[in-house]
């Protein structure tokens, strides 16, 4: 087991795999955590959106992941500075080498992206989840429920039809699609699933997931400022 956990963190080899697996574990998450805040969308005064956060706040299984997934946030932002701290230290550049393919610009600056995802999370941490642990967002009752539910909804679209919020938040949904663009690939590549006869396809759903999971995030502030503001 000591030659396991040696391998994955302080080997070279290792730190990769360990960020891979995280990173593809916070793929995974964001299209889980994107269905579940598309019920924002829904016109019923927030009812399916405060049903969704009850159900993930208070399912032993889900709060287990919960659990996980923040240690997968702390732990792979770690490793994505060390590695770079290394690279940079070894060769003398940034977090990656130039090259001559289409995302050596997305690869020359994942640190510093990376970096300021991790501040966009802070932010969007305590102004939702921190806020919700702490009790401070309103309280109410559904018809035929047992239960009160915290009304998760009411501070969400309060936030969303400040400009400067929505402008913030879809500029770091930017900067998450630029991340990923290279993330994506290197996750798998990093993985051994480097052939040229998938590299073509993982690079594709690459892109389209790098797109596609941010923009539908982004839609969120954008709808909710130009018909609740």
């Amino acid at each position: 087991m000591k030659w396991f956990i040696d391998f994955l963190f302080r080997s070279s080899i290792g730190r990769k795999v360990v960020m891979s697996l995280s990173g593809i574990f916070l793929m995974l998450f964001l299209i889980v955590h994107l269905l579940g805040n598309l019920q924002l969308l829904r016109d019923d005064q927030g009812m399916q959106f405060n049903l969704y956060t009850y159900f993930m706040t208070h399912n032993p299984l889900i709060k287990l992941i919960s659990y996980s997934l923040y240690f997968t946030i702390i732990l792979h932002s770690i490793q994505g500075i060390y590695l770079a701290w290394v690279n940079r230290k070894a060769k003398g550049s940034k977090y990656a080498v130039s090259t001559n393919t289409s995302d050596s610009f997305f690869a020359r600056y994942m640190i510093h992206l990376g970096l300021l995802i991790l501040v966009f999370l802070v932010i969007h941490m305590y102004q939702f989840w921190l806020q919700m642990k702490l009790g401070a967002v309103p309280v109410l009752q559904y018809p035929g429920h047992d239960h009160d539910y915290q009304d998760l909804y009411t501070p969400v679209v309060e936030v969303y039809k400040n400009i400067g919020y929505v402008i913030f938040y879809t500029v770091s949904m930017i900067f998450i699609a630029m991340h990923l663009i290279h993330g994506f690939h290197s996750a798998f590549q990093s993985l051994g699933i480097n052939h040229k006869k998938y590299n073509g396809l993982i690079r594709t759903l690459g892109w389209l997931y790098a797109i596609l999971v941010p923009l539908g995030f982004a839609i969120l502030p954008i709808y909710i400022y130009l018909t609740q503001a």
